[in-house]
């Protein structure tokens, strides 16, 4: 265990998620952002949000809203207010023009029909498409006066980059294999690249944790901080966590076509609770033993990047469904009532949602599931049938039905245990299984086939909405000429 000086010294863990706003909040950002998050609690550290906003033709504030929104509901509370990218660009390009000053960085010339005859002899060539370098070495003073140009970071050459990486281990990559890329365009505006860096420096980040599809960017981007240390010194490398994509059922990388990728889209159209989500996510790549129900507070306790596999991870849908059920079991009844009412509408009594819940929730896997069991309670008098309860409602059934309203009538004790006394004593009057009984009750009291239990139905609904349910299927003739 590390003494107190030497946790000291050490500098504060800082992690950052880092999206684009051209779209919804993806399911992969999502998880890249649960691991940031959960990374930084468990370490004490800060957690910090850039949004990355330079695309200003594809960045919208509606897509702002909607990330910013599906990480607040998954209950990611990151410190500070967000960085936006987009308003820090001076600062980017004073960050090239040092590099510039101090030789890491040179003014390139090349015309874009130069740059385009170039690629098509690399073509030609079979050769790996990549900047020639022309004007590394060569003065500026060459090139015509007021000549636009772009200036290009001076990669080293020779030797290689060895990344430790804390997921992926070791990975080397030769420096040529790296070619000069664009720090700042010819109109003075940062790439990406180099706002990445000097954004992760000034917000003082020290573990870079996303997805692996970023991890060239990593070989590209550490010249920069190593030239800006060189130079001034207190830019050290930070320590690279390159997370493995999430894949389809089919092991293509996770896209619309194998469903709802949106975080918001879960929520809204797959009814998952945050919880569940959250769990899930973390799941998916990170393991500790076989544990699958794992608490938000046990998760900031156990999580490390050692947790985190190498392989991308598949996305299933019923294993997400199954733990969304575990956690509606779970959870409080009054806020699953609030939800379900938001689903059914106007005609909602979230009171009466709330009461029935406990025999709602054992059966659902999602909110919408809830909600669908749950419309029985507000449909009111004559019940629109499914097919298959119009079908359960024949000639013997519906005369069985006018005997169970004479004997539940009589009924004045309005509870399941009563209600199941009574209809046990028909039912062996009749010298019929209760389910013979029950079957078409179910049918006339919600126009389903599927319900909560009888007895717990007939309490909910209460006894005069009961009966009158029953009897308008005893007899429909009777209950259309009263009607």
């Amino acid at each position: 265990m590390a003494s107190e000086s030497e946790s000291a010294s050490k500098p504060q863990v800082v992690t950052r998620f880092a999206p684009s706003p051209t779209g919804y909040l993806h399911i992969g950002g999502a998880r890249t952002a649960l691991f940031n998050w959960l990374f930084a609690r468990h370490n004490g550290g800060k957690a910090l949000l850039r949004i990355e906003d330079t695309d200003r033709k594809r960045s919208t504030q509606d897509a702002i809203d909607k990330i910013i929104e599906g990480l607040d509901w998954l209950g990611l509370d990151f410190d500070d207010a967000p960085v936006f990218q987009s308003d820090r660009a001076e600062r980017h390009a004073e960050v090239a023009r040092t590099l510039l000053e101090h030789g890491h960085a040179y003014k390139c010339f090349a015309t874009s029909e130069e740059l385009e005859a170039m690629r098509a002899e690399q073509r030609a060539n079979k050769q790996p498409l990549r900047y020639d370098r022309r004007w590394r070495d060569r003065d500026p003073s060459e090139a015509p006066e007021g000549a636009p140009y772009v200036v290009r970071l001076k990669v080293p050459t020779g030797g290689e980059t060895v990344i430790e990486d804390a997921v992926q281990g070791k990975v080397t990559v030769r420096n040529e294999e790296i070619d000069d890329y664009v720090l700042l365009r010819a109109d003075g505006t940062p790439t990406y690249m180099l706002a990445v860096v000097v954004d992760d420096h000034d917000m003082s980040v020290t573990h870079v944790i996303r997805g692996d599809d970023h991890l060239n960017n990593a070989f590209r981007q550490l010249p920069i901080i190593r030239a800006m240390n060189a130079i001034e010194g207190g830019w050290p490398d930070p320590v690279y966590a390159h997370v493995p994509l999430i894949h389809g059922a089919d092991g293509a990388k996770l896209s619309k076509r194998h469903g709802a990728v949106g975080v918001e889209a879960y929520r809204d159209e797959e009814g998952v609770l945050p919880e569940a989500l959250f769990n899930y996510l973390l799941r998916l790549g990170w393991g500790h033993g076989d544990r699958e129900e794992i608490s938000r507070e046990e998760a900031i306790a156990l999580f490390d990047l050692g947790g985190v596999g190498k392989s991308p991870s598949r996305f299933d849908i019923k294993k997400l469904q199954n733990l969304n059920g575990h956690y509606i079991r779970e959870a409080d009844d009054a806020r699953l009532a609030e939800l379900v009412a938001e689903r059914i509408g106007d005609k909602a009594d979230p009171v009466l949602l709330e009461k029935a819940m406990p025999v709602l929730k054992p059966r659902a896997k999602s909110i919408n599931e809830l909600a669908d069991g749950a419309n029985f309670l507000f449909a009111g008098t004559p019940l629109n049938l499914t097919d298959k309860a119009q079908a359960l409602l024949d000639e013997s059934a519906r005369a069985i039905l006018a005997q169970i309203s004479s004997v539940l009538r009589a009924e004045n004790n309005w509870t399941t245990e009563a209600l199941e006394a009574t209809t046990k004593s028909l039912a062996e009057r009749l010298e019929l299984g209760l389910g013979k009984l029950a079957q078409p009750m179910r049918a006339a009291l919600t126009g389903t086939t599927t319900s909560p239990g009888i007895f717990d139905v007939l309490v909910l609904l209460g006894r005069d909405e009961s009966l009158a349910r029953i009897d308008a299927q005893a007899d429909p003739a009777a209950s259309q000429r009263n009607n």
